[in-house]
């Protein structure tokens, strides 16, 4: 007699497209292996999307009672570059939308570089703020790094379109009237702080390697301006660069 179930590739490609209740059942009931492992390999998928789901939804905490209070424009802040030897430090302000839904969106040191720079896209796409503000290498020698982080904070959320109602800083608070939350490791606990580590990360990237295109000894493109062998390398062999930070050591001492 000719067996009418679905085939193993069939049942493959259809589960792998949103499958109904009504499939799932049929599934379930079909003693084959192979068929229990498409859908326990299903099962995985969906449960690893829920918890997905629920850290995202968790990180939107911050903004949800924020929105409550009635403040609407909630802006993120964050910035990236304090340890490298060379290049600025950038900050970047977002201000997401209340159905912002990208739950990949998170510390930008826990993805991938492919998932950063995609999601850098998707996120200035849909936000209804986003801007970067810098502080180079000869303004972080003249007030110190902590201070110039400060200020391309500041420098970020000045720059924004739409003024904010609220703050949320990583571990920092700026020179602003506006109100602020200085929330410890908020790039995992707020999305809008998540988006703008990504997208400060982003930018500084990409800033970098322009910067290695002008100096292509030091490998930027690579390190980023942090003090591998092959940048400190360069370093004793060609000496700094206009882009290098003088107060930073081994800098300060040797050149």
């Amino acid at each position: 007699m000719m067996d009418k179930r679905r085939s193993i590739n069939e049942i493959k490609a259809l589960i792998n497209v949103d499958p109904n209740q009504e499939l799932l059942q049929e599934l379930a009931g079909d003693e084959r292996k192979g068929v229990q492992n498409l859908l326990a390999q299903y099962r995985k998928r969906e449960l690893k999307k829920q918890a997905a789901m629920e850290a995202f939804k968790k990180r939107f905490s911050y903004e949800r009672a924020f929105w409550q209070e009635g403040k609407q424009l909630v802006c993120g802040i964050d910035e990236v570059g304090r340890g490298p030897l060379a290049g600025p430090v950038v900050a970047a302000a977002v201000i997401l939308p209340h159905d912002f839904g990208l739950v990949e969106v998170n510390d930008s040191k826990q993805l991938t570089k492919k998932t950063r720079e995609r999601l850098y896209s998707q996120i200035i796409e849909q936000a209804l703020g986003v801007s970067v503000g810098l502080c180079d290498n000869y303004e972080i020698d003249t007030v110190n790094i902590y201070q110039a982080a400060r200020i391309a904070m500041l420098k970020a959320v000045n720059g924004l379109s739409r003024k904010p109602q609220q703050l949320i800083i990583d571990a920092m608070d700026i020179d602003s009237s506006i109100e602020q939350l200085k929330l410890i490791k908020a790039d995992s606990k707020s999305v809008s702080v998540a988006a703008a580590s990504i997208v400060a990360k982003v930018w500084r990237d990409h800033l970098m390697s322009f910067y290695d295109s002008l100096y292509p000894e030091y490998d930027f493109k690579s390190n980023d301006g942090y003090g591998t062998k092959k940048h400190l390398d360069a370093l004793n062999a060609y000496g700094i660069t206009p882009l290098h930070r003088r107060s930073f050591e081994p800098i300060k001492s040797n050149f």
